[in-house]
C-alpha cells in the first residue's frame, strides 16, 4: 500500500470518528442551541398571524410540514367538535424508534382576540372574524406561538437523538385550547385509537412570572376544574315606585351573590381552594322599571371531583331557596344551567413522575434553575389527556419567560407584570424558546431511554 493510500485511510478513518464523536456529544441542550435561529424566524412569524381558537389553518400548516421535515409521520385535520361549524385543525405527527413506551407530547395553537400593544417590531396587527360574525384584533398574548417553536424543535432534536430512546412519540399540536374544547375534540376524534394510547402525556406552558432559563412544576394539582354556569333570576317586574307589587329579581340577585361567597367561607374545608365569581350580571332596561329577570354567567373553580359537584349543588340550592324565601312562586324559580362543551377538568400532575422529571431537569439545567410552584385556579385542557381518572400519568410544567432583571424592577416598584391574556405580554423568545426545548426533550429521553 503506497503511503498516499495510507494517508488517504488515516484521513477518512479520523473523519469518521470525528463525526461519531460529534453525533455521541449531542444534547438537548447543544441541539437546541443549533436550532434557535430558525426556530426564532418561525416564533416571529406565527406571532405576526394570530389565529383563533378554532380557525388554526395556517398555523397548523405550518407545524405538520416543520414535523414532517423533522421526520414524523403527519396527519392534519384532526379533531371533531359537538359545534359542527368548527373544523378540525389538529396536528398529530408520529416518530417511531422501535418498540418501547408511547409518550405524548403536546402544544396548543391558538391565539386570543386581543389588540396587541407590546411594541415589538413583529407585533400583530391582524384582524379576523370571531364565531359571532365580529371582526375582533387577535394576539399570541398566552405564548402559544413559543410553545409551538420549542415544540418544532423537540422534534427536531429528538429525530436527532434515536440512540437514546426507543418506542413512539405522540407530537399533538392541539387547537382550541382557550375554549376548553381543543384536547377533547382531539380523543372525540379517535385520537388515541387511531394513534395508540400513551404511557406518559407531557406538555408545557410558558409562564409570566417566572424568570427566563428555569423550569416551574407542581405536583399534584396545578390547575383547576373550569365551569360556566349560568343564571336566570325570575322575578315579576312592575313600576319602580311600587315595588311591592313585584317580586324583585336585582334584590334577588344581589342576595344569592353574597350568600354565593358562603360556599367557600363557611361551607367548604379552606384546605381545599374553590372560587366562586359572578362576571357578568344583565337586568333591567330603565331606572323606573323592576324587570321580570335578571341574567348572570359564572366561573367556577375547583379542584377535586366531589368539591366540584358539592359546589355546584351548593350555587343551585341557595339560588333555589332565596327566591323562595322572596315569595317568588315556583313556577318562576331560577333556570341554572352548567354548560357541559365549556368545561375543563382540572390538571392533575402525577406525583411520582413529577420527582421523576424534576430530578432529570436539574441535572440538565442546574438545581437553581428548577422551582416547585404553587398552583393556580386557572384552566388548562392539557388534563384531558390523561383522562377523567388520571389513569395515565401526566406532567404539565411553566417555562420561564421573563427576564430576572424585569422582574425585580416591577417588584420594586411595587407593580404587577403584564399577565397571561394581557395585551402587553410577550415572553422573552429565546430563552423560552431553548429551555422549552431542553425541558421537554430531556423528559422524553427520560421516560423512552434505552
Amino acid at each position: 500500500m503506497t503511503s498516499m493510500r495510507i494517508r488517504f485511510f488515516l484521513i477518512l478513518s479520523l473523519s469518521i470518528l470525528v463525526s461519531a464523536l460529534a453525533i455521541a456529544q449531542q444534547t438537548p441542550q447543544s441541539l437546541a442551541d443549533a436550532e434557535l435561529p430558525s426556530l426564532l424566524a418561525i416564533y416571529k412569524d406565527i406571532h405576526t398571524h394570530p389565529e383563533l381558537s378554532g380557525h388554526e389553518e395556517r398555523t397548523a400548516s405550518i407545524i405538520a410540514k416543520e414535523l414532517c421535515a423533522a421526520g414524523c409521520q403527519v396527519t392534519e385535520h384532526v379533531g371533531k367538535y359537538e359545534n359542527s361549524k368548527l373544523k378540525g385543525y389538529g396536528v398529530v405527527a408520529v416518530m417511531k424508534n422501535g418498540d418501547g413506551p408511547t409518550v405524548l407530547v403536546r402544544t396548543d395553537m391558538d391565539a386570543l382576540p386581543v389588540e396587541e400593544e407590546t411594541g415589538l417590531p413583529y407585533a400583530s396587527k391582524a384582524v379576523a372574524k370571531n364565531d359571532e360574525g365580529k371582526d375582533v384584533h387577535v394576539m399570541h398574548a398566552c405564548g402559544h406561538d413559543a410553545h409551538m417553536a420549542a415544540f418544532i424543535g423537540t422534534a427536531r432534536a429528538l429525530g436527532k437523538l434515536k440512540d437514546q430512546w426507543h418506542g413512539t412519540i405522540v407530537f399533538v399540536a392541539q387547537p382550541a385550547e382557550e375554549l376548553g374544547t381543543g384536547a377533547r375534540a382531539l380523543l372525540r376524534d379517535g385520537l388515541y385509537e387511531k394513534f395508540g394510547k400513551p404511557d406518559f402525556a407531557l406538555g408545557f406552558h410558558d409562564k409570566a412570572d417566572l424568570e427566563t432559563g428555569r423550569i416551574g412544576v407542581t405536583e399534584g394539582y396545578t390547575t383547576a376544574n373550569v365551569d360556566s354556569v349560568d343564571v336566570t333570576v325570575r322575578g315579576v317586574g312592575g313600576h319602580g315606585a311600587y315595588p311591592h307589587k313585584t317580586k324583585d329579581p336585582i334584590v334577588l340577585t344581589a342576595e344569592m351573590i353574597n350568600d354565593w361567597q358562603t360556599i367557600a367561607s363557611r361551607e367548604n374545608n379552606p384546605l381545599d381552594p374553590i372560587v366562586v365569581t359572578v362576571g357578568s350580571i344583565h337586568g333591567g332596561t330603565k331606572n323606573n322599571i323592576i324587570p321580570d329577570e335578571v341574567k348572570m354567567q359564572l366561573t367556577v373553580r375547583t379542584y377535586k371531583s366531589e368539591t366540584r359537584q358539592r359546589v355546584l349543588a351548593a350555587i343551585e340550592r341557595i339560588a333555589n331557596g332565596i327566591a323562595a324565601a322572596g315569595g317568588v312562586p315556583p313556577d318562576r324559580a331560577p333556570i341554572i344551567t352548567v354548560s357541559k362543551d365549556q368545561f375543563c377538568p382540572a390538571t392533575y400532575n402525577n406525583p411520582e413522575l413529577t420527582k421523576r422529571l424534576v430530578a432529570v431537569w436539574k441535572n440538565s439545567l442546574g438545581n437553581e434553575n428548577v422551582k416547585i410552584v404553587d398552583a393556580v385556579m386557572g384552566g388548562e385542557d392539557f388534563s384531558e389527556y390523561s383522562l377523567s381518572d388520571h389513569s395515565i400519568p401526566a406532567v404539565n410544567f411553566h417555562i420561564g419567560a421573563v427576564e430576572p432583571v424585569k422582574i425585580a424592577e416591577y417588584k420594586q416598584a411595587g407593580k404587577e407584570l403584564p399577565t397571561l391574556h394581557s395585551s402587553k405580554f410577550a415572553p422573552v423568545p429565546e430563552p423560552t424558546i431553548r429551555v422549552g426545548i431542553i425541558g421537554m426533550a430531556s423528559a422524553v429521553l427520560e421516560l423512552m431511554k434505552k
